[in-house]
């Protein structure tokens, strides 16, 4: 997952290189999300049929074939490609490898398990800005040398799948492959519906920092450090780990909630510091924000992941993953097309405007079914 966020500090540097504007930027982001989104909705369910590994070894090489465009750029196309094949890779992972170390896991840690793999899914989207900004702004190569760890790295993750246990059964004769499109087994609706809707909230909060925040740093506040850059989008992956750890004191009814009104205080403190240009509110924000997402994408995974079927837990988490990744593209595209007539800072108050209304009318839709439960 490091893999699809190295270049997040390096579109900067892209930019210089290539010459495009902000919304290409954010097109070239949303672009990833395409990826996603299709590889879920047509291979989704495929782990479920042909099993974990095979689809695991899949997004791998897909990982590694985005690492090499990224090595060979030479212009837009190529870095539309790096994208879209990175794109395809995460969506097989986000379905794969949750359901697998689901499953691994004994009974009595099914929780611990969901946070074992959110924790690694939020963990390495965090740490891609942060290594490739230091990598960038320190070492030699700053366009080469943090794809080429990339590829080190998944030559390592490799190695490791192929020690992992298969969970799924095969079938004789082996049912056909079909693209699943969005489904939901019916058993799993009731929880699905605010579950999905806490993570597309929270997802148009990371898809926020990880495509304008860069450059609202460089244009508004002036700081052009890529270290500094890739920190701060760091920073609120690494408090989306955090608030997934309180998970376990908060309690599994009380975290959705909860987590959408940290959300919300996390959102109005993004919008202060656009409206001050000030870099200490915007990392509060952040974290703030990324406790509340991280909570509430837990919470959300963890109840989505329980209630579905054995045999439809892989079709049924990449549904909710699709649900999640179109909140992290489409919100971060309205952005960058607004940030052309706004200005960065316009666009994204708007941005935060409309995304606190939102989050506020998920979250009154959660007390609403906490209470009548209570």
């Amino acid at each position: 997952m490091m893999g699809t966020t190295l270049p997040t500090p390096l579109y900067e540097l892209y930019r210089r290189q290539i010459g495009f504007s902000e919304l290409i930027v954010t097109v070239v982001f949303a672009v990833y999300a395409v990826g996603v989104i299709t590889a879920l909705l047509v291979a989704g369910d495929f782990s479920d049929v042909l099993g974990r590994r095979p689809m695991l070894f899949c997004a791998l090489g897909l990982s590694a074939l985005s690492a090499v465009c990224f090595l060979c750029e030479g212009g837009l196309p190529l870095l539309f490609a790096g994208r879209v094949l990175s794109g395809f890779s995460a969506g097989l992972f986000s379905g794969a490898g949750t359901a697998a170390v689901l499953e691994l896991a004994p009974e009595a840690r099914r929780a611990r398990a969901a946070f074992a793999a959110t924790a690694a899914n939020m963990g390495g989207l965090g740490l891609g800005p942060l290594v490739s900004g230091l990598l960038a702004e320190y070492a030699p190569w700053p366009l080469k040398l943090p794809f080429l760890l990339h590829l080190v790295l998944l030559a390592s993750a490799a190695a490791a799948t192929c020690l992992l246990p298969e969970t799924v059964r095969r079938t004789v004769p082996r049912p056909p492959l079909r693209p699943q499109g969005m489904t939901v087994p019916p058993e799993v609706r009731g929880v699905f519906t605010p579950s999905a809707l806490a993570a597309f909230a929270g997802f148009s909060l990371l898809g926020l920092f990880t495509a304008v925040a860069p450059d609202f740093l460089a244009r508004t506040l002036g700081e052009h450090n890529l270290a500094v850059v890739g920190a701060v989008v760091f920073s609120v992956f690494c408090a989306s780990t955090g608030g997934q750890l309180l998970m376990g004191r908060v309690g599994l009814r009380r975290a959705l909630p909860l987590g959408c009104l940290v959300l919300v205080a996390g959102l109005l403190l993004v919008g202060a510091s656009l409206l001050l240009a000030s870099l200490p509110v915007l990392l509060v924000g952040a974290l703030t924000g990324g406790v509340g997402q991280g909570l509430a994408f837990r919470a959300g995974l963890t109840e989505v992941g329980s209630a579905a079927p054995d045999a439809r837990r892989g079709a049924t988490i990449s549904a909710f993953f699709v649900v999640a990744y179109v909140g992290i593209s489409v919100p971060v595209v309205g952005v960058g097309a607004l940030a052309v007539a706004l200005g960065v800072r316009g666009a994204g108050l708007v941005f935060t405007g409309c995304a606190v209304l939102g989050v506020c009318g998920v979250c009154a839709g959660l007390w609403r079914r906490f209470t009548a439960a209570a």
